[in-house]
């Protein structure tokens, strides 16, 4: 798994394969308001000589960094000092103090009880919104529930944290802030994040990342981007994720945020996990540990080394994920984040078992499930600690046990990832790219009035300039049809390629249901059945003939939950290319119903993941027809790829149809393929005559 809390990050999980979830983090924005600025000169001056610090790292991290942590994080004399004497320097005041500058040393307090006594800071927020709401001080009021919030969030009270971020969006909105209201919709989603509501995570982080993009807030613009990617990423959304992550790295070197950039270097690491890139991973994970060895940002490091155990957790060797995973636990412990503590236990755990040590496996395993009934935001760990147990229970040959943590995997899995979350993932980004377009859309509307205003009023005070206008408007007006036309046409691009990869999508998750859910549980029950054998006395040959059956029944679905896994997502599309992909499935066909010759030339390399997706679709469509319709017994079929494109041909021996009738050559088949070709910028003839057979002529050029 990948979480990477930093100062101010949430660890997140991630929708991913079995074991472990690896995840960037959230960036929490800063706190809004300027406290400096709000309290009275007294104390002022011991904010501005403040010091909040952890030690230099030393030298052997792995051995003396979670004793130097503990001494920050327990002794009040280095790190929470400071918060008491602040406290305790406003209190004295507040007799002195009304209407808004008292609404302001309320919130203060709030604020700095945070890491002192919750309690009280909830009490102190409380009495800022009577205040605020007595004296009409609106600002002093968001502030309030801003500040609640956060408390209410460390406290794991997720509802009351959303409920009162929601009571600050109208006044943000009437006081015009839009900075404040960005951030208010950022905490929201980080909220949804912890509550594994991933879906209104992505919704709320668009909304956040759609206002700093207006303010033009660069620093806050790489914090949305992300939050929106980890969203993607929580749901399986990889390559989504991939983009986001890459565009707020690029703004982090920019503006050489190094925190930032250690954040991205983990998100990009993390990417490259789920992607199976394992070099890739191991690459970023360390540069994200050298930056945050670099600022001291334990955090990070304790993250890092939970990444790298993960990792190693896959390659080998598994003493050394081991080692890594017990520096990450030390850290993780002594911070007190419970929730990345509970993965660092899975990981350790299933390292561990890998090593045959299934006694101090269980003991991890299960402390981590203990200790993830302890909050509501380790809800998403629970279907991987089910599933480690079930790798462990196997590993030791306790079927019956290994059973029951499977089906207990399925429940918290299914209570977690829904079957429409996709669905509603599509939505939510297309209300964001649509407000996007639409915006510009607007500008260009804009543009056009401003220009029509100017040609009418200088035609109206010169003849000859109001026919030089005149022409000059009619081109200009041209223009901008043709402009507005090119803008249509890319809108229903975007709009086809949203169709087609949201099928692709509930293609790649029937098929990881089918794998990761059915697959599972009809494994399970074969290995049961197998292991109640020696307990059965058969008396007959009967009986055991029917015994035999039955786990060959058992087997045989197994195989065919894994093909038609396969086939709805083959690994051969997405390891070794187009060509190898319809090989594979050609392969799979019975050459004594319909014998299948296949010819490719120029494909040694890859090419575009949505020309071999949507070209292995349009192949698949047509061998599907042929086999359900033509009676061919035999099928040609070409891939040539050259200086002007692919070509492709499917030509079969079969029945054929009459291409001249319309209700015959538009099928809902032949309709999905030109759809298909025409999203490619290709074309496709059909060539067919009743008894000859039918040839398919397919051509998509290549950028």
């Amino acid at each position: 798994m990948f979480p990477v809390p930093f100062a101010g990050l949430l660890a997140n999980l991630t929708h991913v394969p079995p074991g472990y979830s690896p995840s960037p983090g959230t960036m929490m924005p800063p706190r809004l308001g300027v406290p400096r600025k709000i309290i009275s000169q007294p104390f002022k001056q011991l904010l501005d000589n403040s010091k909040y610090f952890l030690p230099v790292n030393p030298p052997n991290m792995k051995l003396v960094l979670p004793v130097s942590l503990f001494i920050v994080l327990s002794f009040p004399g280095t790190l929470f000092s400071q918060p008491k004497k602040i406290i305790d320097s406003i209190e004295k005041i507040l007799p002195s103090q009304k209407d808004s500058v008292l609404a302001k040393s309320y919130n203060e307090l709030t604020w700095q009880y945070r890491s002192v006594d919750r309690g009280k800071g909830i009490s102190y927020g409380e009495k800022a919104i009577a205040l605020s709401q007595q004296i009409k001080f609106p600002t002093g009021e968001a502030q309030a529930y801003n500040d609640l919030g956060i408390l209410y969030m460390d406290q794991q009270e997720m509802d009351k944290a959303v409920a009162s971020y929601r009571k600050a969006i109208p006044i943000r909105e009437k006081l015009g802030d839009k900075k404040g209201l960005a951030a208010v919709y950022l905490k929201i989603g980080i909220v949804y994040q912890k509550s594994g509501k991933f879906d209104k995570a992505l919704e709320n982080g668009l909304l956040s990342l759609k206002l700093y993009e207006d303010l033009k807030d660069e620093f806050s613009v790489a914090t949305a981007l992300n939050n929106v990617g980890i969203a993607n990423q929580n749901v399986g959304n990889v390559d989504a994720a991939l983009q986001y992550h890459e565009r707020a790295l690029a703004i982090r070197e920019k503006i050489n945020d190094k925190p930032g950039l250690s954040s991205s270097y983990l998100a990009l690491g993390t990417i490259h996990f789920l992607k199976d890139d394992l070099v890739q991973a191991k690459y970023f994970m360390e540069k994200a540990d050298t930056i945050a060895t670099m600022i001291n940002n334990y955090e990070v490091m304790a993250a890092a080394a939970h990444n790298l155990a993960a990792i190693y957790d896959k390659t080998g060797p598994y003493e050394k994920g081991l080692d890594y995973a017990e520096t990450a636990f030390s850290i993780r412990e002594q911070l007190g984040d419970v929730k990345t503590v509970v993965s660092t236990l899975n990981v350790w755990g299933g390292l561990l078992t890998k090593t045959k040590q299934f006694k101090p496996a269980e003991d991890k395993l299960l402390q981590a499930l203990q200790l993830s009934d302890t909050l509501l935001s380790c809800l998403p760990e629970k279907p991987r600690i089910y599933l480690s147990l079930t790798d462990l229970y196997e590993a030791m040959g306790d079927f019956k046990k290994a059973n029951e943590m499977a089906r207990l995997q399925m429940k918290y899995h299914d209570s977690i990832y829904t079957a429409d979350m996709n669905l509603r993932f599509s939505d939510a980004e297309t209300k964001y790219q649509t407000a996007v377009k639409e915006k510009e859309i607007q500008k260009q509307q804009f543009e056009i009035s401003k220009r029509n205003y100017w040609i009418a009023g200088i035609g109206a005070l010169l003849l000859l300039g109001t026919l030089l206008g005149y022409s000059y408007y009619k081109r200009f007006k041209l223009k901008k049809e043709k402009q507005l036309q090119a803008e249509i046409m890319h809108q229903q691009d975007m709009s086809t390629r949203a169709v087609l990869q949201a099928e692709e999508n509930e293609r790649e998750r029937i098929a990881r249901e089918l794998h990761d859910g059915v697959g599972q549980m009809m494994s399970a029950a074969k290995m049961n059945l197998s292991a109640m054998e020696g307990d059965l006395a058969f008396t007959n040959d009967n009986q055991r003939n029917a015994y035999e059956r039955i786990v060959s029944l058992v087997d045989e679905g197994c195989k065919e939950v894994r093909t038609v896994s396969h086939q709805m997502m083959p690994n051969a599309l997405l390891k070794k290319g187009l060509a190898s992909a319809i090989r594979e499935f050609i392969d799979k066909i019975d050459n004594r119903i319909l014998k299948v010759d296949l010819y490719s030339e120029g494909l040694n390399e890859r090419i575009d993941t949505n020309t071999e997706t949507v070209l292995y679709r349009v192949v698949q469509e047509c061998v599907n027809n042929v086999i359900k319709h033509s009676g061919a017994n035999h099928l040609d079929i070409s891939l040539i790829k050259d200086s002007d494109g692919i070509s492709v041909t499917i030509e079969d021996n079969g029945k054929g149809f009459d291409t001249s009738q319309k209700a015959a050559s538009e099928g809902i088949g032949l309709k999905n393929i030109r759809t298909r070709i025409d999203y490619l910028k290709g074309t496709v003839d059909f060539d067919s005559t009743l008894g000859k057979g039918t040839l398919v002529a397919i051509h998509v050029p290549l950028a």
